[in-house]
């Protein structure tokens, strides 16, 4: 469910209509949902009442300080992967005992920043890690808590570029592998390996995946407990998809996702940790855009928008649905199969192929569905395109939480050097 509906034939996210938006801070924008980012996180959490259970929003998905602190409010702490994510999650108050590290290439500079500022848990994904944060660690007199993030060689049944628990991915340390990494774990000073960490990708539709995988944790946690290791908490990441299609691709309920962590994990008396973030906020966010054009084309028609593949790779990159609804409402009329495309000068730049829409001419607004999620935080300025607006609704209020840079931002951001200077003219 979002807060984005048609209300007297126009768009409004919450009570704000669209086109007063875009009038206001020119278009293309972001806009994002308060009501739909809450009422995601409090129906995840709802699912899991009974659970030792935590969320910690994964800050890759929408790193903007005002979505953060929305959900921050809610009670979630933070999975961040880069020290920026990391100053971000306590730039708005989520406590460092809320915030968990993740990411395969940890800096000797990030670790050092997350150990000084006393984060709750590192997510290790490799034995040269395990070994670094030993020694930054013993160093400063600390312990760091871990979890070591295993690959259980489970196959999400995802997009490719978007799977992360197979044996050809690069994350985590392979399950049969990591027996071995706990004991030397165990050996090591400043390293408290109490945990244990499993993400098998993201935008999964099927809990079929999800089961193997836990059972497969469940599993190595009754085997290294027999082993000696004190293991009390279990990140299952995050990864539950949403419906891009509609009523058409509704993937499975939190509840059901909590009923089945439950059968699988629910024996072991863990504390529990997730980390969704697609889940929260892909469907509390819009694109807007106007169309610049209509272009017939040979053998097809295309609809030619302000907004464009470095403001929305997702089509690009990953071949992703985004439903593209009118502003205006349609009442019947023609329908037209449109290629719909961004200015950007590249074939790839595409938001849609062999779309059906109604009849668009120059000026309409449209609408980008389910773009809450990996929108704006993948975003350029190719082109010299500047990075995109965002705005956040809450009720009839709205405010923009990033404002769209001028032309003399961008250009003051490069510097030339001396010996490109212009020549001075000789003096008489």
């Amino acid at each position: 469910m979002n807060h984005f509906e048609y209300r007297g034939g126009i768009l409004h996210a919450e009570d704000v209509a669209i086109p007063d938006i875009a009038a206001d801070v020119g278009t293309p924008f972001y806009c994002y949902s308060s009501a739909t980012l809450t009422r995601h996180a409090r129906v995840f959490m709802d699912a899991f009442k009974g659970q030792p259970a935590r969320l910690c929003f994964s800050v890759k998905a929408n790193s903007n300080l005002a979505v953060i602190a929305t959900l921050a409010r809610e009670g979630a702490g933070a999975d961040v992967v880069s020290e920026g994510e990391l100053r971000r999650a306590l730039a708005v108050g989520i406590p460092p005992e809320k915030i968990v590290f993740s990411g395969v290439g940890k800096t000797e500079a990030e670790m050092s920043f997350a150990l000084e500022v006393g984060i709750d848990q590192f997510n290790v994904e490799s034995e040269p890690e395990l070994e670094l944060l030993s020694r930054l660690a013993a160093a400063r007199g600390l312990t760091a808590k871990i979890a070591i993030r295993v690959n259980p060689d489970v196959d999400a049944k995802t997009h490719e570029k978007i799977a992360t628990g197979k044996a050809e991915n690069k994350f985590g340390i392979s399950w049969k592998r990591a027996p071995a990494v706990y004991a030397r774990a165990a050996e090591l000073p400043g390293i408290a390996a109490t945990g244990i960490d499993v993400h098998i990708g993201s935008q999964l539709t099927s809990l079929e995946p999800f089961e193997a995988a836990f059972r497969r944790v469940a599993g190595m946690v009754e085997e290294l407990r027999a082993q000696g290791h004190k293991i009390e908490q279990i990140d299952l990441g995050g990864g539950l998809g949403i419906p891009y299609r509609g009523d058409n691709d509704i993937p499975p309920h939190p509840d059901e996702y909590a009923a089945m962590v439950k059968r699988t994990v629910g024996h072991l008396g863990c504390g529990l940790t997730f980390e969704p973030g697609r889940l929260i906020v892909g469907n509390a966010g819009i694109l807007v855009s106007r169309v610049i054009y209509e272009k017939q084309g040979d053998d097809r028609k295309f609809l030619i928008l302000d907004a464009a593949m470095n403001d929305l790779i997702r089509p690009t990159l990953y071949d992703a649905f985004h439903e593209i609804r009118p502003v205006f409402e349609p009442l019947g009329g023609e329908e037209v199969v449109y290629d719909i495309v961004g200015p950007v000068c590249e074939t790839g730049d595409f938001l849609a192929r062999g779309r059906p829409m109604p009849r668009l001419k120059a000026g309409d607004l449209v609408a980008i569905m389910s773009a809450g999620a990996y929108g704006a935080v993948q975003a350029s300025t190719y082109n010299t395109r500047p990075l995109v607006p965002e705005v956040l609704v809450r009720g009839g209020d709205y405010a923009t939480v990033r404002a769209r840079p001028d032309y003399d931002e961008i250009l003051k951001q490069d510097k030339i050097p001396a010996w490109l200077e212009p020549e001075k003219s000789p003096t008489r």
